[in-house]
């Protein structure tokens, strides 16, 4: 398999370009050794927080290798809480950080805490979960695509009719709203197809497998579930331990799922996808914040398609998801800036290449 991901990326509707006359093409090249960038990150509870923050301390440690930045922390809150999180983009602003990179609890209720950031000379740039603030960057995957892509492969998988299953994420948060009004409208296309229950599986597999056994005494047969990542894996052990057959369960592109997904495949003929964002987005969220730090002009919302893995290819997503980890994507420097000039021209962005 080419060792490319074939990735086309659209900018959402209404994202204002940056006109040609000021937005020089290549790499911003305004001296930010001296600059600060530091990560406000909502949640760690889950494999994809995990790789994330890893991903974060790798290009971090790059960066300020080759003397690009001067220091990159991170900062994490406990328990997704907002107000802890505003607290913690003002003690930034208090420490006169130069950029914040953020994954927020809310989409608008950081809003203010990030307008005194703007207002006091700070780059935002809001990644994964984005906030509404104008001021702020904000790269974010089409998480309602992902509801939709999921109902529409169950569907044509069951011929249209079935009962689902849909386990959810982290109640409150932008993602979890996005993918579910995804399903919700997809759905109504089909009206042999019901969703007869829901659990919240908070993207997370022991509380996806404790969540759905709770709520699986009360359900007909289930035919397939809808999930948003993190939660296949669960999910299938909460039906295994019930003595319930097993549906068509969509996995999120944790090792535990693919690998789940691989042995089940060899064993009974398994067939399923798997989706989600990737979490070397965060990589691609630093390198804006360095590069509106030098100078160069970047338009202010920038889409990033979701990964699916898809059965033909199982093995080798197997073979290139780390254990215990989530498969991903890279997004370096030199990508990044490709990445903005081909919006920037109202164009598509390159190829991505993978993590190998």
């Amino acid at each position: 398999m080419n060792k490319q991901m074939k990735l086309a990326a659209l900018l959402l509707a209404g994202t204002a370009f940056v006109s040609a006359a000021h937005a020089a093409d290549g790499k911003a090249t305004g001296d930010t050794s001296g600059k600060v960038i530091a990560l406000a990150n909502n949640y760690a509870g889950n494999s994809w927080r995990q790789a994330m923050l890893k991903d974060w301390d790798t290009v971090a440690k790059q960066a300020v290798e080759q003397k690009l930045v001067k220091e990159a922390p991170s900062f994490t809150t406990s328990e997704n809480s907002v107000t802890e999180q505003a607290q913690q983009i003002q003690n930034l602003i208090l420490q006169g950080v130069d950029a914040i990179v953020l994954d927020a609890a809310s989409p608008t209720a950081l809003n203010g805490a990030i307008k005194q950031a703007c207002d006091a000379g700070i780059v935002v740039v809001s990644f994964d979960q984005i906030v509404t603030e104008d001021c702020a960057y904000r790269i974010a995957t089409d998480n309602k695509s992902m509801g939709v892509t999921e109902v529409e492969y169950l569907a044509k998988r069951l011929n249209g009719k079935g009962n689902l299953l849909e386990v959810r994420g982290l109640a409150g948060g932008a993602i979890d709203a996005d993918i579910h009004a995804g399903a919700q409208e997809t759905i109504k296309k089909y009206p042999n197809m019901k969703i007869v229950g829901e659990a919240r599986g908070d993207w997370t597999q022991t509380v996806a497998q404790k969540e759905v056994s709770g709520v699986l005494p009360t359900l007909p047969q289930i035919d397939g579930v809808i999930t948003q990542g993190g939660d296949g894996f669960g999910t299938a052990q909460a039906f295994t331990t019930a003595g319930r057959e097993l549906p068509i369960i969509i996995m999120g592109n944790r090792f535990d799922e693919v690998t789940y997904w691989q042995k089940q495949r060899d064993a009974k003929g398994f067939e399923t996808m798997s989706i989600s964002s990737a979490p070397g987005m965060v990589q691609m969220a630093f390198w804006v914040a360095q590069q509106a730090l030098a100078g160069k002009a970047i338009p202010k919302q920038i889409t990033i398609p979701l990964l699916e893995l898809h059965q033909k290819d199982l093995d080798y997503w197997v073979k290139h998801t780390p254990e215990g980890g989530v498969t991903t994507a890279s997004y370096p420097l030199n990508w990044t800036v490709q990445a903005v000039d081909a919006l920037n021209a109202g164009k598509t962005l390159p190829d991505v290449p993978l993590v190998d």
